[in-house]
């Protein structure tokens, strides 16, 4: 779990790194559709984890108030872009979320942060027994949840292997984002891109 969350934030800062550094407008207006269109790769593939990961990026403050870059951009990933922060929309439980996860088969790499709380919440908020005797409501929220990842899991992902021509590079440069996790930083970049208007 704590590989999944790690890496749920490192893909997330990723996101906005990437788009806070690039100064030239069209080049950052592609960027942002780049991440779009990665993000409806990862919820068909249902790696509903990163999928999270690159619209909570896109979200973020420093992205989002890039008003010149969001106009720019062609309305169908506008349009693409608010179906998935609809999605990801933590109102009521994350309700839309898991409605579309119980429709979906394995495999599927859930969002783990939202299992991980379900987890904490069914813990935290319940006592292990009640009167000396086993709290089996408690354990049957906790199953609950195991039996969602187990499930998501019950079937082996196939895909075909990418080309071999640049494999190597792919991996490396997936394996070392270049990350800034400090949102005043980000925040004074995405500044510096796009000034405020007066």
């Amino acid at each position: 779990m704590d590989v999944f969350i790690r890496r749920f934030n490192e893909i997330q800062y990723w996101v906005v790194t990437e788009i806070v550094s690039t100064t030239n407008l069209t080049k950052r207006m592609s960027l942002v559709k780049k991440f779009i269109k990665l993000a409806a790769f990862c919820k068909e593939y249902q790696n509903l984890n990163a999928f999270f990961a690159i619209v909570m990026g896109l979200s973020n403050t420093a992205v989002s108030r890039l008003s010149m870059t969001w106009d720019k951009l062609p309305s169908k990933f506008r349009k693409l872009f608010t179906e998935y922060e609809a999605l990801i929309d933590p109102s009521r439980n994350h309700r839309a979320y898991r409605m579309s996860v119980g429709k979906l088969q394995p495999p599927v790499i859930p969002f783990m942060p939202l299992l991980l709380k379900d987890m904490t919440f069914a813990h935290e908020g319940n006592k292990t027994s009640l009167d000396g005797l086993v709290n089996f409501e408690k354990m049957h929220m906790m199953a609950q949840t195991m039996r969602a990842v187990r499930f998501c899991r019950s079937r082996h992902l196939v895909l075909d292997p990418p080309s071999p021509k640049n494999e190597n590079e792919i991996r490396n440069y997936i394996r070392c984002f270049r990350t800034i996790d400090n949102q005043r930083v980000l925040n004074s970049m995405s500044q510096k891109v796009e000034p405020r208007r007066s």
